[in-house]
């Protein structure tokens, strides 16, 4: 059975399978990125570990460019690095409201997020260190039509903040080490 194009019955399979064995449920993701000039970097992603094993269904690896916009000095090859944030917390917070809603039997017809980052380049540009390199602020709008109720959205909504992966990256400090390779 499918709901949201998500097969309900893996779901279930997927969940049994963590609350018998936790293991299962630890991941580790790895990306590859090297500089190609100026602002341009281009990031491989292919292989992980998960369900207690190397994966490597990924025959190519994904390829992200990444590139600054003209006005930061770039050439516009491909999106910068915050802009990638902002994908990837839409990906996630969209990847959880169609997972959990197909579980709670909410039948999703359209679903659009539209985030928006608010940062301060001073600090980058090594200007001062009055403000955060980072962005200050996030916004997440969001248009979703359904046949849920409100209250149901809402509750949708709470539980996908409260269990997005990357969502609790961005809000919580992460510890992130520098090892040398050669």
């Amino acid at each position: 059975m499918e709901t949201n194009g998500i097969n309900l019955d893996q779901l279930q399979a997927t969940v049994e399978a963590v609350t018998a064995d936790p293991e299962v449920a630890r991941f580790e993701f790895r990306a590859e990125t090297r500089w190609v000039l100026g602002g341009r970097s281009e990031t491989q992603i292919q292989s992980f570990y998960g369900a207690r094993q190397e994966d490597r269904s990924r025959l190519q690896p994904f390829t992200v460019v990444s590139d600054e916009p003209e006005v930061l000095l770039g050439t516009n090859a491909g999106p910068n690095a915050v802009e990638l944030v902002l994908a990837a917390l839409g990906s996630c917070l969209s990847v959880g409201i169609a997972y959990n809603a197909a579980a709670r039997g909410i039948h999703l017809r359209a679903l659009r997020l539209t985030i928006t980052g608010t940062l301060d380049v001073q600090a980058f540009l090594g200007l001062t260190e009055a403000v955060r390199p980072g962005y200050e602020r996030l916004e997440v709008k969001y248009h979703i039509e359904s046949d849920a109720t409100p209250d149901q959205v809402s509750d949708l909504l709470t539980y996908v903040q409260r269990t997005s992966p990357v969502l609790d990256i961005v809000r919580h400090p992460v510890p992130v080490t520098f090892v040398r390779i050669d």
